[in-house]
């Protein structure tokens, strides 16, 4: 595969990892040994982004209204189970394709889920902060319920769901895949992701936002081999498979969403990833020290110890914890999510809710 190759692909197309030109870049480097495997990533990625897609998935309806945050309501029957989403990538992954979503399922469980939706932030949002998304954008939509429900946080949205739930009434908390002890990512990690930022700053500061590019880009350094080897598995895909269609569904997830505001991403980059605020019990949100230890409600955290996004070891360390062995988007949507989460979860959340 030679470099004009590689540059046909910078052409605009409207699937494909964000920003295309630093994928291929990394492809390049990951692959300057092998140009069998350049080629069958190449032909992944071009399979990918030519694939049809079928109509655009609808969400379920807004009951609460925070600003530019909203609370989807998915139906069901018993307690309220307000799921958080990570700031990063769409909320729509607990709610994938038909057949495969977690808050559908629940739905039919016995329990009642509800989703954050956070929006879209413009420049004019530059200085709201993580603490700004959990006191301005996520508590008032908890108090709209009229009742203390469960919570439950995905990724980055489980951080800011055990926040919450030191600052404001809940039966219980439970999150999954969550980071808070961000020094356990190790130093190489770690100086990637600072190195992506620092490259990154003045234009984000700029700009007032941090845009998606930025945050995929950071995340791709984590793990640069998984990120090609899953277009090279891709290009041996029957097109129009069962698999096809859920790795388009999972692509076109991970490849879209909003930015960070500008306040919300220095705070992860600098004080999360770089300062480990949090995992040192320097996180203060609201006059309150947000420590887990401190937690009076039930929790539960679901850790994978082969999660490369967030490693096991970052977790909080809650008394309580599930391990897993999938990934870390495979634990909600991989062919063995329900098994080996959806109804661990359900049944932990219906105990916690009968707990008085």
């Amino acid at each position: 595969m030679t470099e004009g190759h590689l540059a046909s692909f910078h052409a605009a197309s409207q699937h494909g990892p964000r920003p295309l030109p630093l994928f291929l870049s990394l492809l390049r480097s990951e692959t300057a040994a092998s140009p069998e495997q350049r080629h069958a990533a190449l032909a992944g990625l071009k399979a990918y982004q030519e694939a049809e897609r079928p109509p655009a998935r609808e969400l379920a309806p807004a009951i609460a209204r925070s600003g530019r945050a909203r609370l989807l309501d998915y139906g069901g029957a018993g307690p309220p189970v307000v799921f958080v989403p990570s700031l990063i990538n769409p909320p729509f992954v607990l709610d994938l394709e038909e057949g495969n979503s977690l808050l559908r399922w629940l739905a039919t469980q016995g329990l009642r889920p509800l989703l954050v939706d956070w929006g879209t932030p413009g420049r004019e949002a530059r200085h709201e902060g993580l603490d700004y998304h959990i006191e301005q954008l996520m508590l008032p939509l908890i108090d709209s319920l009229g009742e203390p429900p469960l919570l439950t946080g995905y990724c980055l949205g489980g951080t800011l769901a055990l926040a919450a739930a030191m600052l404001h009434p809940v039966r219980g908390v439970a999150t999954i895949a969550a980071p808070w002890r961000f020094s356990r990512y190790g130093h190489l990690a770690r100086a990637a992701i600072a190195a992506q930022w620092n490259a990154a700053r003045r234009g984000c500061e700029s700009l007032g936002l941090v845009p998606m590019e930025v945050l995929q880009a950071g995340f791709w350094q984590i793990d640069p081999a998984r990120t090609v080897s899953k277009y090279e598995k891709f290009a041996s895909t029957e097109p129009g498979s069962a698999a096809a269609r859920a790795f388009i569904a999972l692509e076109d997830w991970a490849n879209s969403g909003a930015p960070l505001t500008f306040a919300a991403g220095q705070e992860m980059f600098d004080s999360f990833f770089a300062g480990d605020r949090p995992g040192a019990g320097r996180w203060w949100v609201g006059g309150k020290r947000i420590l887990p230890a401190r937690l009076t409600c039930p929790a539960v955290e679901f850790i994978s110890a082969t999660d490369r996004i967030v490693p096991a070891a970052s977790a909080a360390g809650l008394t309580e914890q599930r391990v897993l062995h999938s990934g870390h988007v495979g634990m909600v949507v991989g062919g063995r999510a329900q098994a080996q989460l959806w109804e661990p979860l359900r049944d932990w959340l219906i105990a916690a809710a009968h707990i008085r």
